[in-house]
């Protein structure tokens, strides 16, 4: 009798190859042996959530009335002070009923979203190199992906309207994410303007991953999509809490915009779950009311890792623009030191001889193949210790602690 084969569903095979694998698996290995890794791969905050924030979170876990199912929506009193602080710092009225949904962090979110609103023989156009999930969650809900190359200007715009003209059947959504991942390029205002009129013409709906919206430098303050005018007729916009209060393990994000598409991912999250522990919620109220003070000086500490790692970087030669958001650094690796290998081989080596982790421009997209990817989650001195070892590796030299 032959052997029964389980096998998975269609949708996994949808999947590439987990390119950042192998990658962390020898990390966890050199780990588990002992070995000190300094892992600027990941953008997961290592500093800690607001006090107030984890004292309101300890009182209502102890309160037995928030142990039961929450509401798939979130609580009202979370979406009213989500729609509160668009109001505050965005200048962007919110309906909290209609409007907004509360997620178990923005990318659960976008990827129920795309089970929402795609399906096999949609397509969706986004730039490249792209956040993975931007790519695998259309996939996975049966949509096909058209990359171009990434922008933030009126000729990227440009090939996304050729794309939208040229394409059939037509691409019914469009991914923009600014402060970018992995890129970390930013626009101003003016963009979403000449978005919106795209959008509008050509009828395609925009998706904006907003996710580093309030992680900013050098007094840059990164525009919402939803304030530009006519953009909650054509979209929506993630939001999260994980990155500027360092609440990444908190899980919880929110989408806003467009009152039928919140609509429609709420009855797909209704199916899926019962909504975030209430106790992260009403903690989660908290940040959001009282935690601007908290998001600026945030902010402040990733500048200075910033301008740590940038100065590096000069000194070894790899072109890079010093970033205006986001929590990472794109930089381009010189071509002698990358001497015609991969950056997934690059990363590896580093992860072996120099004891850093960096996430491979390859895991973006086929355009990020020749960059690497540097978040800024450790403190100046650790950045300044990695730094030195892939000085020592690229050098040929060993390591010293």
């Amino acid at each position: 009798m032959s052997k029964f084969e389980i096998k998975p569903s269609q949708r996994l095979t949808r999947l590439p190859p987990y390119l950042f694998g192998r990658l962390n698996s020898l990390r966890d290995q050199k780990r588990a042996a002992g070995i000190d890794v300094i892992d600027l791969g990941m953008g997961n905050p290592m500093d800690a959530a607001p006090a107030k924030v984890v004292e309101k979170l300890c009182e209502a876990a102890r309160n037995p009335a928030n142990h039961r199912y929450s509401d798939a929506k979130g609580i009202a009193d979370l979406r009213r002070e989500a729609a509160q602080k668009y109001q505050r710092k965005w200048s962007v009225e919110l309906d909290p009923d209609k409007e907004v949904l509360a997620c178990v962090g923005s990318k659960e979110g976008l990827s129920h979203l795309c089970l929402a609103m795609l399906g096999p023989g949609d397509l969706i156009v986004l730039g490249e190199p792209a956040f993975p999930i931007h790519i695998h969650a259309a996939s996975l809900a049966g949509a096909a992906v058209v990359c171009v190359p990434l922008g933030n200007d009126q000729d990227f715009l440009d090939r996304i309207q050729y794309a939208l003209e040229h394409l059939q059947p037509r691409p019914k959504m469009m991914i923009l994410n600014y402060p970018h991942n992995p890129t970390a390029i930013t626009v101003d205002p003016g963009f979403f303007e000449a978005v919106v009129d795209l959008a509008k013409r050509l009828r395609v709906f925009v998706v904006h991953d907003f996710a580093y919206g309030e992680t900013v430098f050098d007094g840059y303050k990164a525009p919402s999509f939803l304030s530009t005018p006519g953009a909650k007729d054509i979209g929506v916009e993630f939001t999260t809490l994980s990155k500027p209060y360092n609440m990444a393990g908190w899980r919880i994000g929110f989408a806003a915009g467009n009152a039928k598409v919140i609509e429609a991912l709420a009855k797909i999250k209704g199916y899926y779950d019962y909504g975030i522990f209430q106790a992260v919620q009403i903690a989660a109220i908290t940040a959001m009311g009282q935690g601007d003070e908290f998001v600026q000086k945030q902010s402040l500490i990733y500048q200075r890792r910033r301008d740590v790692l940038c100065d590096w970087l000069d000194k070894l030669g790899w072109e890079h623009e010093r970033p205006r958001g986001s929590m990472f650094v794109w930089t381009k690796i010189a071509q002698e030191h990358l001497a015609g290998r991969g950056t997934v081989e690059f990363a590896m080596e580093l992860m072996e001889h120099a004891e850093v982790c960096v996430a491979p421009g390859a895991g973006f997209g086929r355009l990020g193949e020749g960059y690497v990817r540097m978040a800024l989650v450790e403190n100046e001195l650790r950045i300044e210790q990695a730094m030195q070892q892939i000085k020592l590796c690229l050098e040929g030299k060993p390591i010293t602690r």
